[in-house]
């Protein structure tokens, strides 16, 4: 999928990846029966959403807490400009408390979510990744709670509704039933 590309939803792909946030374990059979569609709907609409880069995975979403790394901050790096951000990015993918990395725009030039054990451990933390020679300056600023934890559903709820809003023409008419909503990924 090309960032920038259209991506069209409807009110059925709206319903199917709800039902697979909910319940990421259900067959294709089991989401055919719940919403009320053929079998291979359910599958060629899986296929498609898969295809377009819509649904990334279906692997267990974890919580670092939960595994021992209760301390989440981010990271403001500014990088030497000569290397480039891939030699960072490669040296970042070494160091498993780097959950994300992205290049950013601003004073810094690289955004990085990390994890620790502990206060202190974050301080390790922190040591590997300015450790590199591509790496001018750190920011830091730890998490204190999660007040919205990572979510899109409201984006696809948003999209088919908005769709729905375009769908109606000037004078009231509908413009057609069942149509798409385009999505910039």
């Amino acid at each position: 999928m090309i960032p920038g590309q259209d991506v069209q939803l409807d009110e059925l792909d709206a319903r199917l990846i709800e039902l697979l946030a909910a319940e990421p374990r259900i067959g294709v059979l089991e989401s055919s029966r719940r919403l009320r569609v053929a079998r291979g709907t359910v599958q060629s609409r899986l296929d498609k959403l898969q295809a377009r880069g819509v649904i990334e995975g279906f692997g267990p979403q974890l919580s670092p807490a939960a595994i021992g790394f209760g301390v989440t901050s981010f990271v403001t790096l500014e990088i030497s400009q000569r290397q480039g951000h891939e030699p960072v990015a490669e040296h970042l993918r070494g160091i498993p408390e780097v959950l994300e990395a992205y290049t950013i725009t601003g004073s810094g030039d690289l955004l990085c979510r990390i994890v620790a054990r502990s206060n202190s451990d974050l301080q390790r933390v922190i040591d590997q990744i300015v450790a590199y020679e591509g790496i001018a300056r750190a920011s830091t600023i730890i998490a204190l709670a999660e007040q919205i934890p990572y979510r899109v559903l409201p984006l696809v709820r948003s999209a088919v509704a908005s769709a729905g809003r375009s769908a109606v023409g000037s004078d009231g008419s509908s413009a057609a039933s069942a149509s798409p909503t385009t999505v910039r990924s």
